[in-house]
């Protein structure tokens, strides 16, 4: 058989739903043809689980080192490099190798904001607020569209970045340094799940609602205009109940947030900088049960590891004006024996 014909049965499979049979197909097909960039989408697609379930470290890695294949023969593929970046950044936490991956995107699609959003939340959410600031406004100063689904997500990283900025740097937890303050308020709240947003509004408002329906009509009386002003004092403690609400729940969760910005560095870098005791807490032991499988798997493998950074720490950041110039980039063949190892293990 023909490439293009084992190409055309492992696509007929993946309509099916059978994806183990896909995937036989459109291996032997990328055999025969390493250039098919169709039957590595397909290898791609039929790597990943069905719809609402999240794939494993090997599903992860083997669908990502397919995505790559696409993009290296068909550049313009937008979707294999969302795909991609959404692998490196939410299943696998390669963090770093994301940033590197949307500017790799830039080379060739760059007027696409999707990348530089992307850039901007990655940064956001490992502390360099400066950076993803940076990242935001590039998008004005290069005078670039954004889609109408793009506007609520920049807005809040802006809010995110500015209310940041209006705090001192030495504020901003930094999970590679071990006498950060942050680390002791972890240690406070780490025998305790975070608190839920809905959970504080219904603390902070319930009691104050109760006592409005019972001591309204005293005050406002009980016909038609009673009601009207009643509903009012009411719809006006409930915006106010969640402003102050949303307000408490950055603050009494700040250690959580801390300790995933802790989880997330040790993804992105592979070194180890939780300890033991915080590793065994409660507060650990939740936020790791709700990221994705992969991500669990890959921490799990850097525990292991127990490989710990010398000296100070700094973070290695792409060239974020790489794609000005004529240079093509490339994968670094680092990474892909990395994708290799999590397929094999």
């Amino acid at each position: 058989m023909t490439a293009e014909a084992h190409y055309l049965d492992a696509l007929e499979a993946l309509d099916a739903e059978n994806r183990d049979e896909a995937l036989q197909h459109a291996r032997k097909a990328v055999k025969l043809d390493p250039e098919h960039a169709d039957a590595w989408r397909v290898i791609s697609d039929a790597s990943l689980p069905g719809s609402r379930l999240q794939p494993s470290l090997k599903q992860a890695a083997s669908s990502l080192s397919a995505a790559k294949k696409v993009v290296a023969l068909q550049p313009d593929d937008l979707a294999m490099w969302v795909r991609g970046g959404r692998l490196l950044s939410d299943e696998l936490g390669l963090y770093m190798d994301a940033l590197q991956w949307w500017q790799d995107a830039r080379h060739h699609a760059p007027e696409e904001v999707t990348p530089i959003v992307e850039q901007a939340a990655i940064l956001a959410d490992m502390g360099l607020y400066s950076e993803a600031s940076d990242r935001l406004q590039s998008i004005f100063d290069e005078n670039m569209d954004l889609a109408t689904t793009q506007y609520a997500r920049v807005a809040r990283l802006h809010q995110m970045c500015q209310l940041a900025s209006e705090q001192p740097s030495s504020e901003h937890f930094k999970p590679w340094e071990k006498h950060h303050d942050g680390w002791e308020a972890i240690k406070m709240r780490m025998n305790k799940p975070p608190i839920s947003e809905s959970k504080i509004f219904l603390l902070i408002t319930t009691p104050i609602l109760m006592l409005e329906v019972i001591m309204a009509p005293q005050f406002f009386g009980s016909g038609f205009g009673g009601f009207c002003l009643t509903s009012l004092l009411i719809l006006t403690t409930v915006i106010f109940g969640m402003r102050i609400s949303r307000r408490w729940f950055q603050r009494l969760n700040r250690p959580a947030f801390n300790l995933l910005r802790a989880m997330d560095f040790e993804t992105a870098t592979g070194y180890v900088v939780v300890p033991e005791e915080i590793r065994i807490s409660k507060l650990f032991m939740f936020i790791l049960s709700r990221r994705p499988p992969a991500f669990q798997d890959r921490m799990l493998k850097i525990v292991e590891a127990k490989e710990t950074f010398k000296g100070d720490w700094k973070p290695k950041l792409p060239d974020f004006s790489s794609h000005i110039s004529d240079e093509a980039p490339f994968w670094d063949e680092g990474q892909d024996d990395e994708l290799t190892s999590f397929e094999e293990e």
